[in-house]
């Protein structure tokens, strides 16, 4: 991959000069070694990734907590299936159904017809898991999803019925990915962002893990203390902070360094 650094607001008075970092895959570069670098797609082409704080589960170490199992338990009846991109029919009824949930869900017009129509013809979706209510023949939601042989799985957007909150509808759509996966011996399920404490539901699960900005951590008290960090006036960076490097990393620079994902040499 080659990597872009498109810099954002600074900060002169306490030296902070951020950077987005953009990920553009060489030829031939599959995107599942992109995703393990910690970079999620920024375009539905799969051409441009950038680094976040995302969160994947080792799907190697999941085993269905107590948890798991009752949101399981309370969608009893939906079964779902795996349908490939092509073989799926993106009728008029289904397009007014995502675009219904989406209005709802992140605001009237913020995912126009148009952009759903390009997100179901993007390589980002290759399939799609489709649930429905067994008692009733109705389909009741649908996960957009990213496959990559066994190497990964990315849970994309999901869209339901919000008539199923009672039955936790949105959660059991995603227990049910991680459990199917799992079962189907993929090593990846990533599962988007983590910047909030409302997006902690997505580490729920055995094997979870989230990119710090240089390694995939399995710390969960770790990516506390930077969400919480967050809500506080900064004026040092993440590696800046005492307390963050002796807190995770006995305040040993040389050992963060090691544990990085990154290695770069300069032509």
């Amino acid at each position: 991959m080659k990597l872009l650094f498109s810099e954002q607001n600074s900060d002169y008075e306490h030296y902070q000069f951020p950077y987005a970092i953009w990920a553009v895959p060489e030829e031939g570069e599959p995107p599942a070694d992109i995703f393990d670098a910690g970079f999620l797609p920024s375009s539905r082409q799969l051409d441009r990734f950038y680094l976040c704080r995302q969160v994947r589960v080792n799907l190697t170490k999941f085993k269905p907590s107590s948890e798991n199992r009752r949101i399981l338990r309370k969608g009893a009846g939906i079964a779902a299936a795996l349908v490939p991109r092509e073989r799926y029919d993106y009728t008029p009824e289904r397009r007014q159904f995502f675009k219904t949930y989406a209005d709802i869900k992140f605001g009237k017009d913020v995912m126009t017809f148009e952009r759903l129509d390009a997100l179901f013809a993007a390589p980002i979706i290759s399939h799609l898991l489709v649930f429905t209510d067994t008692a009733t023949g109705r389909e009741v939601g649908a996960a957009t999803l990213y496959l990559e042989g066994r190497a990964l799985a990315l849970y994309y957007y999901a869209f339901y019925d919000l008539n199923y909150y009672a039955r936790n509808l949105g959660m059991f759509m995603m227990t049910s990915a991680v459990t199917l996966f799992a079962g189907r011996g993929v090593q990846h399920l990533y599962l988007g962002t983590c910047y909030s404490r409302t997006a902690l539901y997505k580490t729920q699960f055995g094997g979870a893990e989230f990119f710090n900005g240089f390694r995939w951590s399995d710390d969960l008290d770790e990516l506390k203390f930077i969400i919480r960090r967050d809500k506080k006036e900064l004026t040092q960076h993440l590696l800046e902070t005492g307390e963050y490097r002796e807190k995770f990393y006995k305040a040993d620079l040389g050992k963060i360094a090691d544990a990085s994902a990154f290695r770069v040499k300069l032509k």
